[in-house]
């Protein structure tokens, strides 16, 4: 009989294998991978350092992805909303010596905060005019920051950020502190899962598919009985607050924060990642990040043996970008909305042969 029961729950599993989809278990093989790298004979520290890098820019990336690639507005103030999150994680940590699983929660409402005061009154513009504003928006974040020195230290930065650390003396227990890379390589992937669970979840319901009506054409949203206003504002709001997030873990993870850190190019490397792997795909996104990030390491090494400066990796950026715009605007993992809507822009484009000999 225990034969019996143990052969039809084997069937079962196997039924279920061959069902799942072949994207599942590419990501089921990539998480595997991703457990175990740290204890692969040759992976170091440096290498578990970029990859919680890629991490990081993960998450930042998938919580862009709200405005641009579920909303189609242009976001370039993100890095301003990561400012924000990581010197409230330092400052709550500085002065008060808050534990990071109660600054995280902080850090996400006040993320969200900023994100709503932000988008409010802002989010009626449309186009270049809301690019402008929310890159404005970025630069008062760094230019705060520099000059309140009271507050933030200002260009001297903020040093002697405690790092993470699982506390149950309460308990009576012991304290764990996370030292070196191996903890926060687990961390940041929890983060991700955590981050890529909400997104999945928002992209199947009723919120996602209004972002999705407003992407594609704001005059049938309104027509379904859509709020505009209102929808923008949330997708704001969550985008920020992710960012963030981000921007907690990061202050955590290097214990010193500067203004410098937080300047343009970090929204326009994020907004890099976005468009490289697809606006919009969840999955694309992610690949984005993972590709530019270490293209930025590998040039960071490569371009110096070369007699080139390092900033150069900026220009191979741009013509990556440029290429990608000429040859594949959708991205490398499109969705198949913004592909046709791609296609469609580039049929418009095409000239229109005149007619020769026409009569009346």
């Amino acid at each position: 009989m225990g034969k019996v029961v143990l052969q039809d729950a084997y069937n079962k599993s196997k039924v279920a294998l061959q069902k799942t989809s072949l994207g599942a278990k590419i990501r089921i093989s990539f998480l595997i991978v991703a457990l175990i790298l740290p204890f692969l004979p040759f992976v170091s520290d440096y290498i578990l350092h970029i990859a919680i890098l890629i991490f990081l820019y993960m998450i930042l990336s998938l919580g862009l992805n709200i405005v641009p690639g579920f909303n189609g507005l242009l976001d370039l103030g993100y890095v301003g909303f990561y400012g924000i999150g990581a010197y409230t994680s330092g400052l709550l940590t500085y002065h008060f010596g808050l534990s990071y699983w109660l600054i995280i929660p902080f850090a996400f409402i006040n993320g969200a905060i900023w994100g709503i005061l932000l988008g409010a009154p802002t989010l009626r513009l449309t186009g270049d005019y809301f690019a402008i504003v929310t890159f404005g928006f970025s630069e008062l974040v760094v230019l705060f920051l520099t000059n309140e020195i009271w507050l933030t230290r200002g260009p001297l930065g903020l040093p002697g950020i405690d790092v993470v650390s699982i506390d149950l003396t309460l308990f009576g227990g012991p304290k764990w502190e996370f030292i070196g890379e191996l903890p926060y390589y687990y961390l940041a992937i929890a983060m991700v899962l955590v981050t890529l669970f909400v997104m999945n979840r928002i992209q199947d319901s009723r919120l996602g598919r209004a972002w999705f009506a407003i992407r594609d054409d704001e005059v049938a949203a309104v027509s379904c009985g859509i709020n505009l206003l209102a929808y923008k504002v949330i997708a704001f709001a969550i985008s920020a607050a992710f960012g963030a997030v981000g921007g907690s873990f990061f202050a955590r993870w290097v214990t010193f924060l500067s203004p410098d850190m937080f300047k343009f190019w970090e929204s326009f490397l994020i907004l890099c990642m976005i468009v490289l792997g697809g606006m919009g795909n969840i999955w694309g996104v992610m690949i984005g990040a993972v590709v530019l990030v270490s293209m930025s390491e590998v040039l960071r090494e490569l371009l110096p043996l070369l007699g080139l400066p390092v900033e150069g990796r900026f220009l191979a950026f741009g013509l990556i970008m440029v290429l990608m715009m000429r040859y594949r605007p959708a991205g490398i993992l499109p969705i198949p909305a913004v592909a046709a809507q791609m296609r469609a822009g580039r049929v418009k484009r095409k000239k229109v042969k005149p007619v020769v000999g026409m009569t009346k």
